[in-house]
């Protein structure tokens, strides 16, 4: 088992996606998303200046190929819909819809330019060739919760880490066990007066 660590910048719930029942990394993290390993651990901390707290932890049980999640029926709720002005319909992380020719579109969402494709983040997203997905998660967003000494050794600037020595990896095996599972709070950057999540999750 490997333990991934990584800062996640824009807490929206996008990126992961932590909604109707399943934890998703499909966006960012490329490097992550393409080496990580069923059974591993990846794990989510907010910025240094937020204090490196620990956003999410998830346990990878699934990963498919881009393609393959956007059209798996599990999945379709996570492709963004605009339609309905609630923020977890819109955080979507099922964006890449595949075409005849190979390629995919980008859809609507949170990296894209609007309708229009953002071909940065697109070659960055495409780059990770893999979706992970977990339903042994803890999600704690705008409530991120402040590592124990023994952690410590999780927090990371830029890029990820993932070479712990055995002593920190149990550590956080007690750590995360003790944890209530799902989601416990909305994402940081979410409206006080958009409860969705509360349902969506579940």
């Amino acid at each position: 088992m490997k333990l991934y660590s990584y800062v996640v910048t824009h807490d929206t719930g996008f990126s992961p996606n932590s909604f109707w029942g399943y934890c998703t990394l499909a966006d960012c993290k490329p490097a992550i998303r393409r080496t990580a390993k069923i059974g591993d651990w990846v794990v989510g901390l907010s910025p240094k200046r937020d204090g490196n707290r620990l956003i999410y932890a998830m346990k990878v049980e699934e990963i498919v190929s881009v393609k393959n999640y956007f059209h798996d029926s599990c999945f379709a709720l996570k492709i963004p819909d605009y339609s309905t002005g609630k923020v977890v319909h819109k955080c979507g992380d099922n964006i890449y819809k595949p075409l005849s020719n190979g390629d995919y579109q980008q859809l609507q969402s949170m990296h894209s330019n609007g309708v229009d494709e953002n071909p940065e983040t697109k070659a960055h997203d495409l780059g990770g060739k893999y979706v992970l997905i977990s339903k042994t998660f803890c999600y704690f967003g705008s409530k991120a919760l402040d590592l124990p000494q023994s952690l410590h050794g999780l927090k990371v600037g830029r890029a990820h880490k993932c070479r712990f020595p055995p002593d920190v990896v149990s550590a956080f095996i007690t750590f995360i066990q003790r944890q209530q599972a799902g989601i416990s709070t909305p994402p940081t950057s979410w409206s006080s007066n958009d409860d969705s999540w509360k349902i969506m999750g579940l």
